[in-house]
């Protein structure tokens, strides 16, 4: 499958989509562990990227081009902590594809690798400390693992949507070390992190874009 600039805006369309559907459902899971904006701060986010997308010349950009023009707009609209996390995570896809005009299955893959990796070097968050991290980390290994077992690509971001799922669900039992919500300690056990669930719903929206 060949992927142009013109399929990486529709998945950010579809993410915009997505997230703003969940805005609400975020913020309450955020009211519980942080302060209810987080479901707002992503909907902005990904808000600013379709808009600064939408007129774009998609026949004449490169897709590393799209890719930093979403990581500076999202940086733009959101100063909080999402901000520089998914920013970071656009700028290293967009590293990671440089000079391609197009991309293969496997550049698509190791795009969504270097987005998860950005996340956790910018967040520097490790797995197990209930953040957005639990949910991106399984997601990008088993993308990984199904690309380089020959899966195609649909197959590969289903497995990584699955590892998704249960990363962010595995948050629940998680007492939160890192961001705002370590302050609650044990307190915070028993609720999904909002940044996984936040992936999670990212990372659908890549899924049903994109397979």
């Amino acid at each position: 499958m060949t992927i142009y600039a013109a399929d990486l805006k529709r998945m950010f369309d579809e993410i915009a989509t997505a997230i703003e559907a969940d805005k609400d459902r975020l913020c309450r899971l955020d009211g519980v562990i942080g302060d209810a904006d987080h479901g707002i701060a992503m909907a902005l986010g990904f808000g600013a990227v379709r808009d600064a997308l939408a007129s774009l010349d998609l026949s004449a950009v490169e897709p590393t081009a799209l890719l930093n023009g979403a990581a500076k707009s999202f940086l733009n609209a959101v100063g909080a902590s999402s901000g520089p996390l998914y920013a970071t995570a656009f700028m290293r896809a967009a590293a990671a594809v440089k000079g391609k005009g197009t991309l293969t299955d496997a550049e698509l893959i190791a795009l969504f690798q270097a987005m998860a990796q950005g996340i956790k070097d910018r967040g520097k968050a490790e797995p197990g400390e209930k953040t957005m991290i639990d949910a991106w980390q399984p997601a990008a290994e088993a993308a990984g693992a199904a690309q380089a077992a020959g899966k195609t690509l649909s197959e590969s971001l289903a497995a990584a949507l699955a590892a998704a799922e249960s990363g962010a669900e595995a948050t629940k039992d998680m007492v939160a070390t890192k961001g705002r919500s370590a302050r609650l300690g044990e307190r915070s056990l028993g609720h999904m992190d909002p940044g996984a669930a936040s992936a999670l719903t990212v990372i659908a929206a890549m899924t049903k874009a994109l397979a």
